[in-house]
């Protein structure tokens, strides 16, 4: 099992940023990777950023050169740095967490932005 507890969501202004910080607790030595995903009202959950145990790192076209994603998979901790914040950026984000097998999910951060 790991448990997933996310933070830093909140209300920014367009051009701002945001840090969104998920921590794991449990079966993390066992984790291949972590990430972030977000999700409005009517539409499916997306993918927004992720981290492999590696180091590797994808990201939604919407947002590359905006949001990075960093972390430690070993060490359960995965952030998500987010600049020139728009109003369509506005979502409840999820943290990630991948082992062979199984998904886990944080219970989601809104972030909001508007002027």
């Amino acid at each position: 099992q790991v448990q997933l507890v996310e933070s830093g969501g909140g209300l920014v202004q367009p051009g701002g940023s945001l840090r969104l910080s998920c921590a794991a607790s449990g079966s993390i030595s066992s984790l291949l990777v972590m990430g972030w995903y977000r999700q409005v009202p009517g539409k499916q959950r997306e993918l927004v950023a992720v981290i492999t145990r590696g180091g590797r790192t994808t990201y939604a076209d919407s947002v590359k050169g905006r949001f990075t994603v960093s972390g430690d998979n070993a060490k359960g901790t995965v952030y998500l740095q987010m600049n020139s914040l728009r109003p369509e950026d506005t979502a409840v984000y999820y943290c990630n967490a991948a082992l062979v097998g199984k998904v886990y999910w944080g219970q989601g951060t809104q972030v909001t932005v508007s002027s």
